[in-house]
């Protein structure tokens, strides 16, 4: 059964930056097909950012160039580096794996 541990979540200034990272455990054998959403309060949760089957990288629109998802399959761990921060941007980011879901990691951008 696949578990998935997000970290890295906090408070910052707008402009700042953050990592999350997602380790994932349990008979997963590549971080290929993990991915990042997010959840503001008082809205549905939405896609971040994935990789792909075949190792690339896909994007949010709206996240592009300032959002980058990496992965390390030796580690089974998924990141998402966070730059220029904006308040909206504030939200619970869930790491997914198919039908796994991590329990979420707040974060939060002060203005």
């Amino acid at each position: 059964q696949v578990q998935l541990v997000e970290s890295g979540g906090g408070l910052v200034q707008a402009g700042g930056s953050l990592r999350l990272s997602c380790v994932a455990s349990g008979g997963i054998f590549s971080v290929n097909g993990m991915g990042w959403y997010r959840q503001a309060p008082g809205k549905q949760r939405e896609w971040v950012a994935h990789l792909t089957s075949g190792g690339s990288t896909d994007y949010a629109d709206s996240l592009k160039g300032r959002f980058t998802i990496s992965g390390d399959n030796a580690q089974k761990t998924v990141y998402l580096q966070m730059n220029s921060l904006k308040p909206e941007d504030t939200a619970v980011y869930y790491c997914r794996y198919y039908a796994t879901w991590g329990q979420g990691t707040q974060v939060t951008v002060s203005s």
